[in-house]
């Protein structure tokens, strides 16, 4: 048996609101980037089973943004979260596909660390707003995975898409 992971990066957010980088949302080009994403992952019949979200405002409205008939679960531990902290979320989950929103820079370095080969794509490292990687999982339980045993299925980001 095999687990999907899918590790998202919030879409691009707005800087021009007055409030704490917690409660700041998306930008025009935020909501149209989870849109897009959201279209994409049908059309990859890649609906997950869950979705574990950042609480933050940017977060939850990309998760919102995607349109997916998945139930969401909003973690505030997962904002500007380690590694460490994705992976213990991700460990505790239980459908076969599972989705995880957060930000940067612990979600770029989960994606690297988790990764058994980086995918050939310049912007891989960097983890761009809307960033996405599906990677498959050789595991039967959630518990299971460690660094460095993922295989990168696909990863693109929002441009890419348009």
């Amino acid at each position: 048996m095999s687990k999907t992971l899918i590790v998202m990066r919030h879409a691009k957010s707005s800087w021009d609101f007055p409030y704490d980088d917690f409660d700041r949302p998306l930008n025009a080009r935020g909501y149209k980037a989870a849109a897009t994403l959201g279209d994409w992952l049908r059309a990859q019949n890649l609906a997950p089973d869950e979705i574990l979200c950042s609480a933050a405002k940017r977060a939850q409205e990309t998760g919102a943004g995607l349109n997916l008939q998945s139930p969401l679960t909003q973690i505030k531990e997962l904002y500007i979260s380690s590694p460490e902290i994705l992976q213990n979320y991700v460990q505790q989950a239980h459908g076969d596909t599972v989705l995880i929103i957060a930000h940067n820079p612990g979600i770029g370095e989960f994606v690297e660390r988790l990764a058994t080969t980086a995918p050939n794509h310049e912007r891989f490292f960097d983890y761009p707003s809307g960033a996405t990687t599906v990677f498959d999982c050789d595991i039967d339980d959630w518990s299971e995975l460690t660094w460095h045993t993922s295989k990168v299925a696909q990863f693109v980001i929002p441009r890419e898409l348009s």
